[in-house]
């Protein structure tokens, strides 16, 4: 049941949005290119960031770009 604390738990860092070109989603109303998002959870293919929404939404790896 972690994903219920995600909105109030500590990020696990930051990644920034590198582009919004979507095969079959449309993510462009969420998320936007070039700002920082903080990383609530990660699988092998999935980052879990809150979007512009203000909730927690997974998205693609291939859309950011991980902070050194």
């Amino acid at each position: 049941m972690i994903h219920k604390t995600w909105q109030t738990s500590k990020p696990k860092k930051k990644v920034t949005c590198v582009h919004t070109n979507a095969k079959k989603y449309v993510v462009q109303n969420v998320l936007t290119v070039g700002k920082q998002y903080d990383v609530q959870n990660e699988t092998d293919e999935f980052f879990f960031v809150i979007d512009n929404t203000g909730k927690v939404g997974g998205f693609y790896k291939e859309y950011f770009e991980t902070q050194a």
